[in-house]
């Protein structure tokens, strides 16, 4: 059953975390991680453990030493889109989607209706394709490795569409500043693989995994009452994503503060913003986090449907002066002019006419607001690029949410916060 926690106001170094249940003995410190069976990435927890039940945990980030936001010093608006995207590796567009909304807010780059609707339809693929593994690797830390094939299977899906667009599965790195690398193939088969998908596949995995767990004993006792966060505490460390909303905080950044076919007049004739709901719960705890989670599944699926019809004809790219935007391929292969500026942008770094400012732009994905912080200086490149990650702020409130618990709950806990590796690089 879950356990009535108290808050720790108490000094945890004397006293022990329960008024009323004495200490079982000395205290002891357990690494989890880096490297754990139930981390899935490089992290690592030090905790203080008083019999099986967690006194104290520490949490400790920068295990990759990639130096992620330094090489946005020295790659291009274009380039670094490949660094972002493994930032968080369980779903690289919505990175690339979040880069470039702030790029192109530094150069005040008003996107074209088709990119709009294909970058909307794919960031939410990314949230579907992020979810499904958040809900099947909690579960299987919990012992519900069924679950897992359930929502690993359909990830699959995603990468076949992922690759039938940019070329690449893992890492698509498809967008660019002022539109993507290259137009859809062809509309028709683009339409036909995300339909069969959000109509037949992955309603399937939403209807397999509650089946097996919204109702299953074991997973609802391993999870209701553990981990809880209340409303007030959210705020107090910033959460965002589907762990502030199963607190009870209404916020998303799609409604907030409105980009792509989120907000209305997206295609400059008045077009009104897509349909969803913003799901919410009270409980706070795991179970909470996962039943979020599985809503959200489920309204990225209806704004998908919303668009998959309409995405309108056009060019995908803003309009090509030379200044910002490469040249596609047939200029390129096809014409001097194109080969020529194609050329200047990438081995010279000529026509790049970033303006001398400073912006912050965010987008609302799986975890939370991912947002990037971006210096220009009138270069080709950023002066400063700085990320604000949602696992980075979510990993602090680890310790607050496993206080008093048992040693086996830290393993639900931290499924809940969905923790990506990459994001913590410091």
């Amino acid at each position: 059953m879950p356990y009535d926690l108290k808050p720790l106001d108490v000094d945890i170094e004397t006293t022990p975390y329960l008024k009323d249940t004495p200490a079982q003995g000395d205290r002891w410190t357990l690494n989890f991680g880096p490297q754990h069976p139930a981390t899935h990435t490089t992290l690592r927890i030090v905790m203080e453990l008083d019999g099986e039940r967690v006194v104290r945990a520490v949490p400790h980030i920068g295990y990759l030493h990639s130096g992620f936001e330094k090489l946005g010093e020295h790659l291009d608006y274009n380039q670094y889109v490949t660094i972002v995207s493994r930032m968080d590796y369980i779903s690289p567009i919505c990175n690339d989607i979040a880069w470039h909304t702030a790029v192109e807010k530094l150069f005040d780059i008003d996107l074209t209706p088709r990119c709009k609707v294909v970058r909307t339809i794919l960031a939410e693929l990314g949230r579907i394709q992020n979810h499904l593994l958040c809900i099947g690797a909690a579960a299987l830390d919990l012992g519900a490795f069924t679950a897992f094939l359930y929502g690993f299977n359909e990830r699959e899906r995603i990468y076949d569409i992922l690759e039938y667009i940019s070329g690449q599965r893992f890492h698509p790195d498809y967008t660019r500043v002022g539109g993507v690398m290259r137009d859809i193939p062809d509309d028709e088969v683009f339409k036909r693989m995300v339909k069969k998908f959000i109509r037949e596949q992955a309603p399937q995995a939403v209807a397999d995994i509650e089946g097996l767990l919204n109702r299953n004993r074991i997973f609802r006792d391993r999870t209701e009452g553990i981990g809880t966060i209340s409303k007030e505490e959210a705020i107090a460390w910033s959460l965002t994503g589907p762990l502030a909303r199963a607190s009870g905080v209404v916020r998303d950044v799609r409604k907030d503060e409105p980009y792509l076919c989120y907000a209305d007049n997206w295609d400059g004739q008045g077009a009104q913003a897509v349909k969803f709901k913003v799901p919410i719960s009270h409980g706070g705890d795991v179970y909470a986090r996962y039943m979020v989670r599985l809503e959200e599944f489920k309204q990225s699926i209806a704004i998908i449907e919303q668009l998959i019809d309409n995405i309108p004809g056009g060019p995908i790219n803003v309009g090509d002066d030379g200044k910002v935007k490469l040249p596609d391929k047939a200029s390129v292969y096809g014409s001097i002019e194109g080969l020529i500026q194609h050329f200047e942008m990438v081995m010279w770094n000529r026509g790049w006419k970033a303006p001398v400012a400073e912006v912050y732009a965010a987008n609302e994905t799986a975890n939370g607001e991912l947002g990037y912080y971006v210096v220009g200086d009138g270069s080709p490149r950023s002066w400063r690029a700085r990320c604000r990650p949602p696992s980075y702020i979510h990993f602090s409130v680890f310790p607050k949410m496993l206080e008093g618990h048992l040693l086996a709950d830290a393993v639900a806990v931290l499924g809940s916060l969905n923790i990506i590796a990459a994001e913590l690089d410091r």
